[in-house]
């Protein structure tokens, strides 16, 4: 179930990044717009993953004070002492 958004998100920004560049009429200023859409779905997509990742293993915490622990455990049924 977890690598459902990453299937999803790496389709849309491939789409964006593989199969626009591809389809760019021809024109003077082709190998620019291949080259923004190109850096557009690479950056995009590198941008998502790295907030993705982070949120399934945050390196940082909730900061609790001992009153709120004692009370959490407490409603939890396992008082601290």
């Amino acid at each position: 179930m977890a690598a459902l958004p990453f299937i999803i998100f790496t389709v849309l920004w491939g789409g964006i990044g593989i199969v626009l560049p591809i389809i760019v009429p021809k024109g003077p200023n082709r190998g620019i717009i291949q080259v923004v859409l190109i850096l557009t779905g690479v950056c995009c997509w590198l941008f998502w993953l790295c907030c993705y990742v982070a949120q399934m293993n945050p390196l940082i915490g909730p900061k609790l004070d001992k009153h709120t622990i004692m009370v959490m455990a407490k409603a939890w049924g396992d008082e601290l002492k």
